[in-house]
């Protein structure tokens, strides 16, 4: 009963970890860079979540909606202002991709970060429930109210999302550019358009997931740390740029923390991620589902 309690629990946690993973993952598929700042786009929804529903009066539900403009809106703005000259074909300056991705971003998040210390202070703040109920008993584990109504959420967007990107012709465009920009842009597909979109649904994923998580963690300027964290080991773990990959990463990561945590120590709950991506790295270095690279 406690292993199967765990892995359900796991499982749960798992799926909000996918929510995080995917738009990193859906960013360095098209524009082959990692964003060190996404921990902040999760950041700005757990804040915009608890700001509208808690000073603004908005119901918990439409504040879900307003945390996920924050992030999608903060993304898009970081696209055109700081990613477009990685990719921009009129532009004479000579800086290597990954290095210019690393400065910059890393550089936002200091920013993101630092200004909201500034601005709303270093306290946390707690957001409301989306329902009043306190446990759910699923027969086989007992579950919150929040969580269980956070999980249906996020099993949604999800499928959404996946849906979206297989199915829909803006979907199609991403795939293409994510398989080779320069053939993407000779079909009459527009890149630069393709890049904002995902950059937003990644950022949009991102602040859902600061909403759906601020009840239960609360929001405070580093609360995107740790969740950025466990996205990059998805993210390399599944394979990058690899959606089905993160989604069996994610789900995979939050089982392994959810028994090790009970088994060996709670203290040692965010290792066992860790030390799962050391040996898939050591033993399938392009992860679970990424494709190897070819050698010349």
């Amino acid at each position: 009963m406690l292993f199967l309690d765990l892995t359900i629990n796991g499982l749960l946690t798992g799926t909000f970890y996918v929510l995080i993973a995917i738009g990193l993952t859906l960013v360095f598929g098209v524009l082959k860079v990692v964003n060190f700042a996404h921990g902040e786009f999760y950041m700005a929804g757990a804040y915009a979540y608890v700001l509208l529903a808690l000073r603004a009066g908005w119901s918990p539900w439409a504040a879900l909606g307003g945390a996920c403009a924050a992030g999608a809106v903060l993304a898009m703005v970081t696209e055109r202002l700081l990613m477009r000259p990685l990719y921009a074909t009129y532009t004479t300056w000579k800086v290597p991709k990954d290095e210019y991705a690393v400065l910059v971003t890393f550089g936002l998040s200091l920013f993101l970060m630092n200004l909201a210390t500034q601005v709303i202070g270093p306290q946390s703040y707690r957001g409301p429930s989306l329902v009043q109920i306190p446990r759910v008993d699923l027969g086989v584990a007992l579950i919150s109210g929040q969580r269980l109504a956070a999980l249906g959420v996020a099993a949604l967007v999800l499928a959404g999302t996946v849906a979206f990107i297989r199915w829909t012709p803006w979907g199609r465009e991403i795939q293409a550019v994510a398989q080779n920009r320069f053939g993407a842009s000779l079909a009459g597909i527009d890149t630069g358009r393709a890049s904002l979109v995902v950059f937003a649904l990644g950022g949009g994923l991102a602040g859902l997931a600061g909403a759906l998580l601020a009840p239960l963690y609360q929001a405070y300027p580093q609360v995107g740390a740790l969740p950025a964290a466990k996205a990059f080991v998805i993210v390399v773990l599944g394979g990058m740029g690899s959606v089905v990959g993160s989604i069996v990463g994610g789900l995979l990561l939050g089982v392994l923390e959810a028994w090790g945590a009970a088994y060996v120590s709670y203290a040692y709950q965010h290792v066992f991620g860790f030390l799962l991506l050391i040996l898939v790295l050591l033993l399938r270095p392009w992860g679970l589902f990424g494709e190897r690279a070819r050698e010349v």
